[in-house]
């Protein structure tokens, strides 16, 4: 009889650190992010996230701890690393006179890729990222949100099995977030892990799979995954007629906490949400509001109250 060898995480570290002179960026991180899976990394500015993500990179080196990309550590193998990674910073940096696909087609040859075949990958990737239009207009004319779009479409270019993402959202208008999770979904889905940090946490709560918190160089563990976990089980239950919601959800035996028009209640999960809503319209309550209290990710960042510490 064999046994099964699990496969390592994609992304890996412990125990993580990194000063900047007296300044410690990153004190303790220590985390893993399985394949195939999207994880956020939530904290406040000044956290660390960044620092982390570079060392993550393979772009600075830690001075403690240990960390596996792929398989591979950013330290004793970068090049292995760079080729696995995809990283999207959250400043574009750019050749103001090159255009789009010319600087797509250059980060392609960079990664030894042949010149045809970098080119038919760019335009593609444009298309993926609705920028076909600009191919041949130079990165300069582009808006902040455009820059996002073509750095993303630029940490893809090589096909890189682990995206990390920096603030992937900033500047993007509306319609072009709901396309990022999309296509963050898409690509997970496909396969890619993707680490990714950012403070639209409404957003993230629809886009990830797990999250990872930090608070002044630190990645925090249990506690606050038991409070997003917590955060999860919160309804806010509105009717017309907010007297019979509180009768009839005392008659269930649910704890209830009265709000202007209704209620928050604890429901564990969303079939019980579904049996909870089911008896409430069964019963004559007349409900026109029944969902989630907000983001999970957002209640939890509040509650670290970590910016007014």
């Amino acid at each position: 009889m064999t046994t099964a060898t699990l496969a390592p995480p994609a992304i890996a570290a412990h125990g993580v650190t990194r000063s900047f002179g007296d300044v410690k960026a990153v004190v303790d991180a220590t985390l893993t992010v399985p394949h195939g899976s999207v994880t956020a990394l939530i904290g406040p500015n000044g956290c660390g996230k960044t620092t982390l993500m570079l060392m993550l990179a393979g772009l600075l080196q830690p001075d403690g701890g240990t960390i596996s990309v792929d398989g591979h550590s950013p330290v004793s193998d970068s090049a292995a690393v760079r080729n696995a990674i995809g990283w999207m910073p959250d400043q574009f940096g750019s050749w103001d006179n090159l255009t789009c696909l010319q600087t797509l087609t250059l980060v392609g040859r960079a990664y030894r890729e042949k010149k045809e075949y970098a080119r038919q990958r760019g335009l593609g990737l444009l298309e993926l990222v609705h920028l076909s239009e600009f191919a041949d207009r130079p990165t300069r004319v582009l808006s902040r949100g455009q820059k996002q779009r073509l750095s993303l479409a630029r940490a893809l270019i090589h096909d890189p099995q682990v995206l990390l993402l920096d603030e992937p959202a900033n500047g993007l208008d509306p319609r072009s977030r709901v396309e990022l999770r999309q296509l963050v979904r898409e690509l997970a889905a496909g396969g890619k892990t993707i680490l990714v940090s950012s403070h639209v946490l409404s957003e993230l709560d629809e886009m990830v799979d797990d999250a990872i918190f930090m608070s002044k160089g630190s990645t925090l563990g249990a506690e606050t995954q038991a409070m997003v976990a917590d955060a999860r089980t919160k309804y806010r239950v509105e009717a017309l007629d907010a007297a019979a919601l509180l009768a009839a959800l005392s008659g269930y035996g649910i704890a209830a906490e009265e709000i202007e028009g209704g209620a928050i209640v604890r429901v564990a999960d969303e079939p019980n949400a579904v049996s909870l809503l089911a008896a409430l319209v069964r019963d004559g309550v007349p409900v026109h509001r029944f969902a989630p209290v907000g983001s999970a990710l957002e209640q939890t960042y509040m509650a670290m109250n970590e910016e007014r510490r």
